[in-house]
């Protein structure tokens, strides 16, 4: 554990980490589908319901007035954080897959023709695939996937060789939510703008894990969910560099994104809110701005050795098992493990696992061509967050050892 960090203080935060399940203490590993909510994320919602409610931008009463000014302060938390140049450049969206289908629809019907190509990779969520793949199948696009190296990496020399004139735009994960692969998204952004390509970068996996610096990367488009990250679900954010939102068209109309309407012609408001129609998740704004203070106040470098230090234990004490491999070694890897065994199905093993009151998550994690490629049908995928403890990697070892007894 890094030096002074302060973990007994940190589970305190988290009111469900204090419950039982099948009569154990809850040690929660999924935190790749979704994490646990500190109390001040939940407050926040509490606040918002009994002392705030009401809807943003269009009212003058005192209410309105005081909880848009409360959300637009909550787009500029998020702003800081990313270190986007202007509050206009983050745009809420329900999440990481509203946000690439909003660039897909927008963007992509705009800028993408027949005959161009779109680059994604095979360490991609269903979520990164398939809006890229639907575009291409309305406009006559072609879309090509980088392989990569049997470790899990990005095999950037194919990378390289499938940009061409043609690609438009690469979208790429930062993390791999199966593998828990770091890619080099700065490299990669370098590589793709030479060929004068477009880059979105899915951050869902790496938003709780990495500092993300948008001007650093370099990216055009960079998106995220709220409950990956200790806020809640239902709230996400497309960061785009100001140049594109100025141009792009909006993808959902009503009201919000407008500023004249006559039954011959609609004016539409500048961006962002020309993407925000409708009443957003309020709620989910506010209390994805405080989880993101929350993550701060820990300090983000601090939590990515705490997990690293629980991501070399767990890897040890893994790898000692007979029969258990690994899928996905890279050097450069976010807190996941993904792993099989042999003579079992993963399915069981998780199952098994929560009778000991340990929650993994089992499956092909919307990530069905990336198991493909290593043959395999499903993983136990093992996720760590900020508040788990290599006590709790030690619970999981033991339930392991117990459950693959029962099952060989």
């Amino acid at each position: 554990m890094p030096e002074n960090y302060p973990i007994v203080e940190i589970r305190k935060d988290f009111p469900i980490l204090s419950r039982l399940v099948n009569k154990n203490p809850l040690v929660y590993f999924d935190n790749g589908a979704t994490t646990q909510k500190p109390w001040s994320v939940i407050q926040a919602g509490v606040d918002y319901y009994s002392n705030l409610n009401s809807n943003i931008h269009r009212g003058v009463h005192t209410l309105s007035g005081e909880v848009t000014e409360a959300y637009e302060q909550a787009r500029k938390v998020i702003q800081n954080h990313l270190n986007a140049l202007k509050p206009g450049e983050i745009v809420f969206t329900s999440g990481t897959t509203d946000s690439i289908n909003l660039v897909a629809n927008s963007f992509g019907k705009q800028h993408i023709k027949a005959g161009d190509r779109i680059l994604i990779t095979l360490l991609e969520h269903h979520s990164n695939i398939l809006p890229w793949q639907k575009l291409c199948e309305e406009v006559g696009a072609y879309l090509d996937v980088v392989t990569i190296h049997p470790n899990g990496d990005l095999d950037l020399n194919h990378l390289q060789k499938l940009l061409t004139p043609k690609t438009k735009l690469l979208s790429v994960c930062h993390v791999s939510n199966t593998l828990g692969t770091i890619n080099p998204i700065q490299e990669i952004v370098k590589l793709a703008h030479q060929n004068n390509t477009v880059v979105l970068v899915d951050g869902a996996q790496a938003i709780p894990h990495l500092s993300i610096d948008v001007q650093a990367l370099d990216c055009d488009f960079y998106c995220f969910s709220g409950h990956k990250a200790y806020a809640p679900t239902g709230v996400g954010i497309l960061y785009a560099q100001e140049k594109h939102l100025q141009e792009m068209p909006p993808y959902r109309v009503g009201g919000g994104t407008i500023k004249t309407v006559t039954f011959q012609h609609t004016l539409y408001a500048e961006s962002p809110l020309k993407f925000e129609a409708g009443t957003p998740h309020i709620e989910g704004g506010l209390g994805l701005a405080k989880a993101i203070e929350y993550m701060n106040s820990i300090g983000i470098d601090r939590i990515a050795a705490h997990e690293n230090n629980l991501l070399n234990r767990a890897t040890e004490m893994l790898n000692s098992l007979p029969g258990l491999t690994i899928i996905g070694q890279s050097n450069h890897k976010a807190g996941v493990i993904s792993f099989v065994v042999e003579g079992t199905h993963p399915a069981d093993i998780g199952v098994l696992l929560d009778k000991y009151g340990v929650a993994v998550r089992t499956g092909h994690h919307c990530t069905q061509p990336l198991l493909q490629h290593y043959n395999v049908p499903g993983t136990v995928r093992v996720s760590f967050g900020l508040y788990n403890t290599i006590e709790e990697v030690e619970v999981l070892f033991q339930a392991l050892v117990k459950t693959l007894k029962m099952l060989r």
